[in-house]
């Protein structure tokens, strides 16, 4: 498809890619959201937690969204988004990955980019125990990845309509050498911070799988990605978790109507997570490049989205 014209026009000082992505993820709120969870069981035995809030009426449409790195179901942009579809008659259910609903998941593996086989199991639970005949997916950052991984790599339920996936990494090694460099360094640390304090409660219940020399070995993302993420789930190392886990790679299968949103000024993304080629080869895959945002920061009026209000457009049409 051809590439879609963006329409976002941020007050002046969020046009600062910086400033719209820290007051996006520090300074937000959204209220009125109610959420009730559901803890499901994933097919090798470990858990999900699923926060599911809803629309007004009885409705057969369902969004099921998915957070970044390190986010949870409580993220402003999950509840932002969550509001807005309830408000439109869309019930939505807002996915906790392993280890991020505040309490640690069972296993020693945990979640990761191209983790679709829990996507997979959610989609599952939904369609077998629920009465939804209309389903979307709306993926941030990582979830986004995942998102467009697992339209592009399998036949997928007929139920899902159509995918968003916002500010997305879909070249996972490209995007890892973008958090590495200076003007990251601040969102590298924090990240950095928060994964290495997961993996010592994992050495705490797996003692022999992760050592103090394993931890003090790391100094950055893709360290940790070498330690552990590849490790714990059947990669030879970081950069064969990068290969094979990058939705670029599957954008070209998919089937489904689905809208990325990635803006020009994300300081997280590198060139080639701009997919101009493959949404010009596929007529499935419509791909919009906002010259401002950030990642997720696409502060609009009203404390509704750009991103939200797109995501809204593009359901109701597919």
């Amino acid at each position: 498809m051809p590439i879609i014209k963006p329409t976002y026009k941020p007050r002046f000082y969020f046009k600062n890619g910086f400033v719209s992505t820290v007051y996006s993820g520090l300074a937000r709120n959204v209220s009125g959201v109610l959420q009730e969870r559901e803890r499901i069981v994933l097919s090798d035995g470990d858990f999900l937690d699923l926060d599911w809030s809803f629309a007004q009426q009885k409705t057969n449409k369902l969004i099921i969204v998915l957070h970044g790195l390190e986010g949870n179901a409580q993220r402003p942009y999950m509840k932002g988004t969550a509001k807005v579809f309830n408000e439109n008659d869309v019930d939505a259910v807002c996915v906790n990955f392993r280890s991020c609903s505040g309490e640690d998941n069972l296993k020693f593996r945990s979640y990761h980019s191209g983790a679709t086989e829990d996507l997979h199991d959610v989609v599952e639970h939904v369609i077998t125990t629920k009465h939804y005949t209309h389903i979307y997916i709306k993926g941030f950052s990582l979830g986004g990845n995942m998102t467009l991984k697992y339209l592009g790599e399998r036949d997928v339920p007929h139920q899902i309509k159509a995918g968003i996936a916002i500010s997305v990494p879909c070249h996972l090694y490209g995007s890892c050498q973008e958090l590495h460099k200076f003007n990251n360094f601040l969102y590298h640390d924090r990240f950095k911070k928060h994964l290495v304090g997961k993996l010592k409660s994992k050495q705490s219940l797996f003692p022999d799988l992760v050592s103090d020399e394993d931890i003090a070995s790391i100094k950055t993302l893709k360290d940790f990605d070498d330690v552990y993420t590849s490790k714990a789930h059947g990669f030879k190392d970081a950069l064969d978790y990068y290969s094979q886990c990058s939705s670029l790679q599957f954008l070209q299968n998919i089937k489904t109507p689905t809208l990325i949103i990635n803006a020009l000024n994300d300081s997280f993304l590198s060139p080639e997570c701009f997919p101009v080629k493959e949404a010009k080869e596929n007529p499935n895959l419509f791909l919009e490049m906002p010259k401002y945002g950030g990642h997720v920061g696409f502060v609009d009026k009203r404390n509704i989205y750009y991103n939200e209000k797109r995501a809204l457009e593009f359901v109701k049409t597919n």
